[in-house]
């Protein structure tokens, strides 16, 4: 795990400001590690309702909004089980179930350290219909960017590949607002629904924690697709 030392370390060579380190280091920022879970939901199923609830910020969606399943996954960009399930076994849920209409997928912010965050920053600010691009690009390339000396460099070169310039990275990293909204997220996936580790995913509700293979996705998803 890259420390907040070495990051902003990083930070200074991508030439941000010091307002950047304030909007991503704010009072609440990143305590999930320090926080407190007692009294987090412990059932293994929260009402679906409520997990589509309007959040602080507005859910980036895959897939019809008329699917009969829904899988919510709340990760952190520098998870690397998170980063497993991307490269094995999302391909597979896109294809044969998102792409088909029977899944509507949803990620959700849950950044474990300072690094996590500005990723899920710059997915945030990279513009219309391209989250989930720059997310599956930060995931791939994970190794490359979140666990090197000079994080905040590498972010810098995938953000110019997927069309930003160094003052939209800039200017992203300096959102205050959208860092609290992040942090936000973050603590009403483990305050409301139990978010303890990541991934965690929610299928219509039933909470499954760990990266789930392809054969383990298609079973959770068989009894509720049926002959769909």
């Amino acid at each position: 795990m890259i420390d907040r030392r070495r990051f902003i370390e990083g930070l200074g060579t991508a030439a941000l400001t010091t307002a950047a380190l304030v909007a991503l280091s704010g009072p609440d920022a990143l305590n999930f590690g320090k926080m407190s879970f007692i009294g987090a939901a412990e059932a293994q199923t929260v009402d679906a309702a409520k997990l589509l609830e309007p959040g602080p910020l507005p859910d980036q969606v895959l897939g019809k909004a008329d699917a009969p399943v829904t899988i919510i996954e709340y990760a952190s960009m520098t998870c690397g089980h998170c980063a497993h399930f991307h490269a094995t076994t999302f391909p597979v849920l896109k294809e044969k179930y998102i792409d088909t209409g029977k899944v509507r997928f949803i990620l959700r912010e849950f950044p474990l350290d300072i690094v996590a965050k500005a990723a899920f920053m710059l997915a945030r600010c990279a513009g219309e219909g391209k989250y989930y691009p720059l997310t599956d690009t930060l995931f791939d390339n994970q190794k490359a960017w979140a666990f090197n000396n000079n994080p905040a460099q590498a972010l810098l070169a995938i953000a110019k590949q997927s069309g930003m310039t160094e003052q939209q990275f800039n200017a992203c990293l300096n959102d205050a607002k959208l860092a609290g909204q992040i942090d936000e997220v973050a603590q009403r996936g483990a305050k409301e629904f139990g978010i303890d580790s990541t991934p965690t995913f929610f299928v219509n509700g039933k909470k499954i924690s760990g990266a789930m293979t392809p054969e383990e996705l298609d079973k959770e998803l068989a009894p509720l697709l049926g002959a769909n």
